[in-house]
């Protein structure tokens, strides 16, 4: 025998589970920090649309860390300056965010010394960067007791780093460089690299000599011609394989 259903227990449990929803978009479009609703954080600089999305990760040295315009800073990012909260980092900022950076969720941004990433870079969720490395120089004393050592780390504007890639104290990446997904970056990436492995070594570069090396094993992607419409895209995604080299050949044609 099926079991009796209880109809006003399934509409209970249903409207509550719209109100937590409710609620929850409620807080999260609350609780994100903005330069015009900060809460309490007073960064060194915060950029016009850059927003801190709720729920916030660690966040400390609000003063030495300067955002810029229009950057997402997922939900759980820690941004970090100095060792520890309440330290005097002097006048310079620590941390330096350019416009238009997304951090994915779960990152974390460690600056102990100088931290810049460049403007229009794309970090995927739980990416580490930190400028900090423990020593084990003594034997004798446990590694989390050593004084750790600090190195600046640079990343420059249009950088794409993939998902759980590590970068390390000292690492200086270059423009437009992809960081492979897992990947663990030290010392200098040039202009222009895809990088991957750990540790991570350039595996495609782009000159003006040679363009990319080795070559791209797919075509470029061909922008959407202006004009374009979002119905005149739909008909084309129902295109039979016939029909998209029917439509190639009259295209070749005129």
């Amino acid at each position: 025998m099926p079991r009796s259903r209880n109809t006003f227990s399934s509409w209970r449990r249903a409207l509550a589970q719209r109100a937590v929803h409710a609620v929850w978009a409620w807080a999260q479009r609350t609780g994100s920090v903005t330069a015009e609703r900060p809460g309490r954080l007073r960064f060194g600089a915060m950029g016009t649309g850059t927003r801190l999305a709720f729920p916030l990760g660690t966040v400390f040295g609000e003063p030495w860390i300067h955002l810029g315009a229009h950057c997402i800073i997922g939900e759980q990012v820690t941004l970090t300056a100095g060792l520890m909260p309440d330290l005097d980092l002097g006048p310079h900022p620590i941390l330096r965010i350019g416009d238009g950076v997304v951090l994915g969720r779960g990152s974390h941004v460690i600056a102990d010394t100088t931290v810049t990433i460049g403007s229009d870079c794309y970090f995927g969720p739980y990416v580490y960067v930190t400028s900090t490395n423990h020593s084990y120089d003594d034997p004798r004393q446990p590694i989390g007791k050593q004084w750790p050592r600090m190195e600046p780390v640079e990343i420059g504007s249009g950088c794409w780093i993939g998902t759980g890639a590590v970068i390390l104290p000292g690492a200086r990446i270059g423009r437009n460089v992809v960081v492979a997904a897992g990947a663990v970056v030290r010392g200098e990436v040039p202009d222009h690299a895809v990088v991957a492995g750990a540790p991570a070594r350039v595996v495609r570069r782009w000159t003006p000599e040679d363009g990319w090396q080795p070559p791209l094993r797919t075509p470029a992607p061909v922008p959407i011609p202006d004009g374009v419409t979002p119905e005149q895209l739909l008909a084309l995604s129902d295109l039979d394989d016939e029909a998209v080299s029917r439509l190639a050949e009259l295209d070749a044609e005129a």
